[in-house]
C-alpha cells in the first residue's frame, strides 16, 4: 500500500519573515493621530478695528462671569462662542481665579492682540449670570449677530441693573437660613431667635467690614465670633438663674453660624473646575476655601476660649436631628435652599427649583444613613443626587445649574461636627486634641464627599441628558464633544488655555476650516 507523501514544512526563516511582518503591520499607524495640533492657517477676513471692539467686548463677558460665580469652564466656552460668532478663529484665553487673558492671534506677519483684565472682586450673584448667558446665546445663535456696538450696550445695561432683591430682604433671608439650619440640628425656639438675630449681627458686620476693605480672612474670622459670642451670653444667662437660657442648646447657635459663613464658599466650583481640567482655578477656589475654614476656626476659638477662662463651658449638645420628625427635617431643608438662592439673587424659578432640591438631598441623606453608611458616604450620595437634579432643571427650566447644586448642598454642609471638633480641641488642649482633630477630618471628609458626589452628579446628569434630548456631552478638561457625531470639535483644551484656532491632524496637512464643525 502506497503511502502519500508528507508536505514539506516551511523553513525557520520564513516563519521568521512572516511574523516579523505581521508584527510591523500591527505596530505601524493606521490612521491620524488621536489630538491635534491648532495651526493658523489664514486670514480670517476681519478688520483690525472690528477686531479690537470684538475682544474688549468677549473680555468683558468673560470677566463679569467670573466675577458674579460663574466657572472657569463656562467662561472659556461662553469667550470663545462670542469671538467666533463675530468671525474671529484663532482666539486664545487664559482663564485664573483672579485674571482673564485673551489673545487673537492675526498670523505671522500682523501683530497680535492679547489683553488681560484682573478680577477684583467676587460675588454670588446668579441673576446676572444667567442674564449675560442669555445675551450670549442670543448672540451666538443668530444668523448674523448684532453689532458690536449695540451688543456692547445690552452688555452694559445687564452689568448695570440693580439687584433683584432689595438689601433689607437679602439680609432677612440669611437671618432666616440660620434659623432654619438651627431648627433642623435640634434647636428650640429660644435658640431659634438667638440664631436669627446673631446672623443679622453677621450680615450687618460683614457689610460694615466690607466698606473698610477689611480682607475677606478677618472678615471671616469676626463673623464666626459673633454666634460663639452669642452662645457664651446664653450661658452667662443661666447662670444668673434665666431657666429658659439654663435649658437651652447654645451650641446649635454656633453650629448654625458656621454653616451660614460656609454657604457662600466655592464648594461646587471649586470641584466642577476641578473635573472640568482647570487645576489652577480649581486649586486657588480650594485654598480660599481652606482659608475661610481657618478664619471661622480662629473666630471660635478666641470666644470659645475666653469663655471657657471665665468659667462659661459652651457645651456640645447630644440631640441631633434625629430627635425631630422627617417631615420637619424636610421643612427645614427647604427653607434653608430657598434661602440661600435668595441671597445669591438668584430668578424666582431657580429659588423654587433649589427649595425641591434641598429637600430631596435631606431625605436622601436621611434614607442613607438609615441604611447604616457612613456620614461622608451618606452625605456623597445625597449631594450626587442634587448634580444629577440639578442638571436636569438648567435643560427644562433654564436655570443654572451651578445655582441649584450650590443651594442643594447648603443642608448638608457639616456645621455641626466642626463646631464639636473645636470645642474639642479647645474645651481640652492635652487629651481633647487627637479626638478634635479626629472630628475635624471626619467634617473635612464630609465636605469632600459633598464636592464629589455634586460633580459626579453633574456630569451623570449631563450625559443623561445629552442622550435623552439630544446635544453635547459635558465638558471633560474644558471640552464638548458632540454625541451623535463622530467628528472631534476643533478647540482642544488642556489645563487652564484654551485656543479657538483651526485643527491640523499632525502627519495629514489637513488645514481647512470648513472640515470641521463646532459644538
Amino acid at each position: 500500500m502506497a503511502r502519500t507523501p508528507r508536505r514539506p514544512r516551511p523553513s525557520r526563516a520564513r516563519n521568521e519573515g512572516r511574523i516579523r511582518n505581521r508584527t510591523k503591520r500591527a505596530l505601524q499607524p493606521s490612521g491620524p493621530p488621536t489630538d491635534e495640533i491648532p495651526l493658523w492657517t489664514s486670514p480670517d477676513g476681519v478688520g483690525l478695528d472690528e477686531a479690537r471692539a470684538v475682544i474688549d467686548l468677549a473680555l468683558r463677558t468673560g470677566t463679569a462671569m467670573l466675577s458674579t460665580g460663574a466657572g472657569a469652564a463656562d467662561v472659556t466656552s461662553t469667550v470663545i462662542e462670542l469671538t467666533q460668532a463675530y468671525g474671529l478663529r484663532s482666539v486664545s484665553i487664559d482663564v485664573t481665579y483672579t485674571s482673564v487673558t485673551l489673545s487673537y492671534h492675526r498670523g505671522p506677519d500682523a501683530d497680535p492682540i492679547t489683553v488681560m483684565r484682573v478680577v477684583k472682586y467676587r460675588v454670588q450673584d446668579f441673576t446676572r449670570l444667567e442674564r449675560l448667558r442669555s445675551l450670549i446665546v442670543g448672540l451666538t445663535a443668530a444668523g448674523e449677530p448684532l453689532p458690536v456696538e449695540e451688543a456692547r450696550v445690552r452688555f452694559d445695561a445687564i452689568v448695570q441693573a440693580p439687584h433683584p432683591y432689595r438689601r433689607w430682604l437679602v439680609m432677612v433671608a440669611n437671618a432666616i437660613l440660620a434659623a432654619a439650619v438651627a431648627v433642623l440640628i435640634g434647636a428650640g425656639p429660644f435658640i431659634t431667635v438667638v440664631t436669627f438675630v446673631s446672623a443679622v449681627l453677621i450680615e450687618r458686620a460683614q457689610h460694615a467690614l466690607g466698606r473698610f476693605a477689611i480682607a475677606p480672612f478677618f472678615t471671616q474670622v469676626i463673623s464666626a465670633a459673633i454666634p460663639t459670642a452669642g452662645a457664651t451670653l446664653v450661658v452667662l444667662a443661666g447662670r444668673f438663674g434665666w431657666d429658659t437660657a439654663s435649658r437651652a442648646s447654645p451650641s446649635l447657635i454656633v453650629a448654625s453660624g458656621i454653616v451660614l459663613l460656609l454657604a457662600g464658599s466655592s464648594v461646587v466650583g471649586a470641584a466642577e473646575d476641578a473635573l472640568a481640567g482647570f487645576y489652577v482655578t480649581a486649586g486657588a477656589r480650594a485654598f480660599e476655601l481652606v482659608v475661610q475654614t481657618i478664619g471661622i476656626v480662629i473666630g471660635v476659638s478666641a470666644v470659645l476660649s475666653v469663655g471657657n477662662r471665665l468659667g462659661l463651658y459652651v457645651a456640645v449638645t447630644t440631640q441631633t436631628t434625629l430627635d425631630r420628625h422627617l417631615t420637619l427635617q424636610l421643612v427645614c431643608s427647604f427653607i434653608i435652599a430657598v434661602t440661600f438662592s435668595i441671597t445669591t439673587y438668584a430668578m424666582l424659578r431657580s429659588v423654587l427649583m433649589s427649595g425641591v432640591v434641598g429637600t430631596v438631598a435631606w431625605w436622601a441623606l436621611t434614607a442613607l444613613q438609615d441604611a447604616n453608611l457612613g456620614a461622608a458616604t451618606a452625605s456623597a450620595g445625597a449631594a450626587a443626587l442634587v448634580g444629577i437634579l440639578g442638571r436636569a432643571a438648567s435643560g427644562r427650566l433654564r436655570t443654572s445649574a451651578l445655582m441649584v447644586t450650590t443651594a442643594g448642598i447648603v443642608p448638608l454642609l457639616p456645621g455641626r461636627a466642626v463646631y464639636q471638633g473645636i470645642s474639642q480641641i479647645v474645651s481640652d488642649p492635652d487629651a481633647g486634641f487627637q479626638s478634635g482633630m479626629t472630628t475635624l477630618a471626619g467634617a473635612a471628609g464630609i465636605g469632600l464627599g459633598i464636592a464629589a458626589g455634586v460633580s459626579i452628579g453633574s456630569y451623570v446628569g449631563g450625559v443623561v441628558g445629552a442622550w435623552r434630548f439630544g446635544g453635547t456631552l459635558p465638558r471633560v478638561a474644558g471640552m464638548r464633544l458632540p454625541l451623535t457625531e463622530s467628528r472631534r470639535p476643533p478647540e482642544h483644551q488642556t489645563g487652564e488655555h484654551q485656543t479657538g484656532e483651526h485643527p491640523v491632524e499632525v502627519g495629514t496637512g489637513s488645514g481647512d476650516p470648513a472640515a470641521w464643525d463646532r459644538t
